[in-house]
């Protein structure tokens, strides 16, 4: 040892490369720990679409047997008593499959939300890990509104027309339908209290109109509210709020 050096000053070349392959171990694991959690998500995520794709289907699948019925009962009955009782019986059912279904895509919606958020931020990990391959990436690395409209496919000029975008998705489908059930239930309901024809019409489209909107409500008060109880481990309160309030 040279005189004048402390022991910690010496690093032999056996030290200096048992050193590297310690690091470079602890960073294959890192590595390996990250993305067995992302496939976790991307796996977590799967299933809850095959899920609202399956409860769509299914309460599609009901509505389409439930029309067919009440077309049957009305050619044995004339449209008689007896398929307004069925009507009354079998339309209540419907829509309540409807709203359960549409209150579970609803929730679907938020949680897919919450596993991309995820894996934006174990996506970052690989950047704190290897910066050099961002290049590499085409989705978002960051839990910022603009890096989660990235991961799904959009960019930050949708920001602004977001919220139009709600009319497409495949809760609004569902709930589209049920304020149809709901109208058609409403105007054979004011049709038994002897209601003329064109005033019962009035009170379906009202019945419809009613519908949608209080579903629509309820849609962005579930996003709203879900984006305040998101707080992923490590993020700083009150900034989940205000990214998917922009969404």
């Amino acid at each position: 040892m040279p005189e004048g050096l402390p022991p910690s000053a010496v690093l032999t070349s056996g030290g200096q490369a048992d050193f590297d392959a310690g690091a470079a171990a602890r960073r294959a694991v890192r590595v390996q720990m990250l993305a067995t959690e992302h496939w976790s998500l991307l796996a977590t995520r799967s299933l809850s679409w095959n899920e609202a794709f399956a409860r769509a289907g299914m309460f599609l699948s009901l509505l389409s047997g439930a029309v067919v019925s009440l077309a049957l009962v009305a050619q044995a009955t004339a449209f008689g008593e007896g398929f307004v009782l069925f009507a009354l019986l079998i339309l209540p059912v419907v829509l309540f499959v409807g709203l359960a279904t549409y209150v579970r895509l609803l929730e679907i919606n938020n949680e897919d939300y919450f596993w991309v958020r995820g894996m934006n931020r174990l996506r970052s990990a690989y950047l704190e890990i290897d910066p050099d391959i961002a290049r590499h990436f085409v989705t978002g690395t960051g839990e910022d509104a603009v890096s989660i409209f990235k991961t799904f496919g959009s960019d930050d000029t949708h920001l602004d027309t977001g919220r139009f975008h709600g009319f497409v998705t495949t809760p609004a489908t569902i709930g589209f339908v049920n304020a149809m059930v709901a109208a058609v239930l409403a105007a054979i309901v004011v049709v038994q209290l002897n209601m003329a024809m064109v005033p019962a019409a009035a009170v379906g489209v009202g019945a419809f109109v009613l519908t949608g909107v209080a579903l629509a409500w309820f849609g962005y008060r579930s996003q709203a509210m879900a984006s305040l109880a998101v707080h992923l481990p490590g993020q700083r309160q009150g900034s989940s709020g205000e990214d998917q309030a922009q969404i």
